[in-house]
């Protein structure tokens, strides 16, 4: 039985045409597989101008309320104060930079498998796509040293170190911030027991948008929502993230220096009955700049089980482990959620 994240995935291969990613410092023009149809509703790729994500100072003695309040309107907000040395994540950042610099043959070496959810390759949500998009990642479960080594075979050392230190600095404000999240929702202590064990369901992810010649045909990452309890992204400072909110589209969510943006995902919607909102997103890109971000994704161990906490409404979605939501969103991408809702007569 699978008891890791990256066990999970064993059980959904993918092929290996929808793992390895075009060599975009080759290419002058914008292939035909990487061309995406002009939404006509998408003018100009961004309703929401006049609006933006909310910015939380985390020693705010209101940031709980805040987080909340921005979880239910949002499902995203950026965090400042957070607590983690800026030195962690410029390093981070550096180390992703002088993979993704590495020529595509030196990259395939730590291609992932088929049936594997670590290493080099296109996002997993890709198949579920018609077009590709204008991204490579490298995915991080557990240690990164096996795939390290595979690239760097005498000189892992440095990135090991680097990204396991962002992990653990990760790990620690992704409990602050699930504590604080579930104390809104009334949640008590025996529900919140697997927080803080060591077969939690975490990931990170390197993600690299090159310069594109036609970015407004391209797209970097499709829209989507995370699988995650939530997520924490550091992005460069390059626009490109964007959250969809009704009634005001697309909005972009602009880097601030020093702050960390924080979305929720499909188990966190689950849990709070869809109290909070899951954060669809997706990333464009430009033909100027290069843009990095480094995903921390954060949930429950695979045998937790996922049932509405509620106060005085019906439960929305069946119960179900967090095993069985990952097998279900690997086949179903957009309508998981759906597949578990439960019809109110």
């Amino acid at each position: 039985m699978a008891t890791t994240l990256s066990e999970a995935y064993r059980d959904h291969p993918l092929h290996l045409h929808q793992i390895i990613p075009l060599d975009f410092s080759s290419l002058g023009t914008l292939p035909d597989s990487h061309a995406w149809p002009k939404d006509d509703g998408d003018d100009d790729r961004d309703h929401g101008s006049g609006s933006c994500i909310p910015i939380i100072d985390l020693m705010d003695p209101n940031a709980m309320e805040l987080i909340g309040l921005a979880c239910e309107k949002w499902g995203a907000f950026q965090l400042k104060n957070h607590g983690i040395p800026l030195s962690v994540i410029e390093e981070v950042e550096e180390e992703a930079k002088r993979f993704f610099a590495l020529p595509a043959d030196r990259k395939l070496k730590a291609l992932r498998s088929t049936a594997g959810a670590t290493g080099y390759g296109r996002a997993r949500i890709s198949p579920f796509f018609p077009k590709h998009m204008w991204h490579e990642g490298f995915t991080i479960m557990g240690s990164p040293c096996d795939d390290a080594k595979k690239i760097w075979p005498n000189d892992h050392a440095r990135f090991c170190n680097k990204v396991e230190n962002y992990q653990k600095q990760m790990k620690m404000l992704a409990e602050k911030l699930t504590e604080m999240i579930l104390r809104l929702l009334g949640i008590g202590e025996e529900e919140k027991g697997w927080i803080g064990s060591s077969n939690l369901c975490e990931a990170v992810q390197l993600n690299f948008y090159p310069c594109c010649p036609e970015p407004n045909r391209a797209m970097g990452l499709a829209p989507h929502t995370d699988t995650s309890l939530l997520t924490i992204l550091h992005q460069s400072q390059t626009n490109g993230l964007q959250i969809f909110k009704e009634g005001a589209g697309w909005v972009p969510v602009h880097p601030h220096p020093n702050t960390l943006v924080v979305h929720t995902g499909d188990i966190l919607h689950i849990l709070s009955n869809s109290r909070f909102r899951c954060a669809l997103h997706r990333v464009m890109v430009n033909s100027a700049r290069q843009r990095y971000s480094v995903a921390y994704f954060y949930g429950p161990p695979l045998d937790y089980v996922l049932s509405p906490f509620l106060l005085s409404s019906f439960p929305r979605f069946r119960s179900l482990s967090v095993k069985e939501y990952v097998g279900i969103k690997a086949k179903n991408l957009g309508e998981a959620l759906s597949l578990i809702t439960i019809i109110q007569n």
